[in-house]
């Protein structure tokens, strides 16, 4: 939703629109970081491939499915990305932070589809709840495991999902291994803000 405060336009308004000096301040400030990540986004993040078995997925994937990519990054950042990796050519539609939110995303797009049979594949908890808020099925890349993640969904939960044996009992064990991996404090509250 482009006009939600969460994107750029959005904070524009918002900007616009504030009640007093202090909010404005505050939302300018929100605006710049967020232009700063987006051009950090575009001229820093170049080269770096997808993890293995992400490529070989989407393409099994993509003569069986629709497989739509669901971001809150700048849809020219990941346009670009996955083109500049070949792997735009196994995905229907790409929607980036101008679209809405991954929830909007996936409502957009799933509701011509039975909610098991649309899978969810993300590697943070605003993905599942992204899921969860949709009722559609959740497979988690455990951070810091992505490459065993990929794998095992190559070798054993995509072809669980196309055969329709993605239940709900494996999707459980395998988001609550996901949720024992994350950390119960993010790394910067450990740090009292300071990066390392």
């Amino acid at each position: 939703d482009p006009g939600s405060v969460l994107s750029n336009d959005g904070l524009r308004r918002a900007i616009q629109e504030a009640e007093s000096e202090e909010a404005r301040r505050e939302l300018e400030h929100v605006l710049e970081w967020s232009e700063r990540v987006n051009w950090a986004i575009k001229e820093i993040v170049k080269g770096i491939p997808p993890f293995p078995f992400v490529r070989e997925s989407l393409e099994a994937l993509s003569d069986k499915a629709d497989v739509v990519v669901v971001s809150q990054t700048p849809l020219e950042a990941l346009e670009r990305e996955w083109a500049e990796h070949g792997i735009d050519r196994y995905v229907s539609l790409i929607c980036g932070q101008e679209m809405g939110t991954k929830s909007q995303h996936i409502a957009a797009t799933s509701r011509h589809y039975e909610k098991d049979h649309v899978l969810m594949i993300g590697d943070a908890p605003g993905d599942l709840r992204a899921a969860r808020d949709n009722e559609v099925l959740f497979y988690p890349v455990i951070p810091g495991e992505e490459e065993a993640s990929w794998e095992f969904f190559y070798r054993e939960a995509l072809g669980r999902f196309l055969e329709g044996e993605y239940t709900r009992d494996y999707e459980h064990k395998l988001i609550e291994r996901f949720e024992r991996a994350l950390p119960a404090r993010p790394p910067w509250e450990d740090t009292g803000g300071e990066t390392r």
